[in-house]
């Protein structure tokens, strides 16, 4: 990782990138990374109490609290929670996006989710990667190839598979202070995302032998160049 410096995190909502990889970017940002969180939309409609437009406001706050508090740069997309659709128009301002950030790794959410915004992340994610790499597409600037991996996700457990283990025992205080300000990751909308992540961390941690970890999957194609290799073998 020592040469890539350039890493997004695209979110289906405000929260989701601070919970699945926050402790991942805080320890990216200490090594001298510039770290960016994309928010497909700002989960406005997560609040069993609030209004949308009042917890819009309150999340897009805590997100940029956030932010200054970890490092990292905050895009958020004008798209509405529950309504996210796998669109070229949604692609391909991706697309443009990924081209003026340019990182060179980019998290976000697996396919195996029950939520329906996880899963339009997923595919809209995957095919802006390939119109910001591609020169011939119509996106705007000079293209940019992205290494893609998922990030651990509460929701998109199906088929999930821990194989690459990032230690955050180092940045574990300022992960849990950063997120202890979002009133999601406390709990008080039903779940408690503090509790969970710092739990899931320890296990991946205990899993490679460091106190804290955060996991990623690569993608199944990926997987598949050992296969060639395998048939020689059989």
């Amino acid at each position: 990782m020592k040469d890539i410096r350039v890493l997004a995190v695209v979110g289906a909502h405000i929260g989701d990138c601070e919970v699945m990889s926050g402790g991942l970017a805080a320890r990216a940002v200490e090594e001298g990374w510039d770290v960016h969180f994309i928010h497909m939309t700002g989960g406005e409609k997560g609040h069993p109490n609030l209004p949308e437009n009042e917890y819009f406001a309150q999340k897009k706050k805590e997100a940029e609290e956030f932010g200054k508090d970890i490092g990292v740069s905050i895009h958020i997309m004008p798209y509405r929670d529950g309504e996210l659709k796998e669109t070229e128009d949604v692609k391909t301002k991706m697309g443009q996006l990924f081209r003026e950030i340019r990182p060179s790794v980019l998290l976000t959410h697996w396919s195996g989710s029950f939520h329906k915004d996880h899963r339009a992340t997923y595919a809209i994610v995957g095919d802006a990667i390939f119109l910001a790499a591609n020169p011939w597409t119509s996106v705007k600037g000079e293209p940019c190839r992205s290494k893609l991996l998922f990030a651990e996700n509460w929701e998109d457990h199906e088929d999930f598979q821990p194989e690459i283990y990032v230690d955050i025992s180092s940045v574990l205080d300022k992960w849990v202070t950063a997120m202890q300000k979002m009133a999601m990751a406390r709990g008080e909308t039903g779940f408690n995302y503090i509790d969970y992540y710092v739990s899931l961390a320890r296990i991946r941690g205990l899993e490679v032998g460091v106190g804290y970890s955060e996991a990623l999957m690569r993608p199944w194609e990926a997987r598949r160049i050992l296969l060639p290799q395998l048939d020689k073998l059989l």
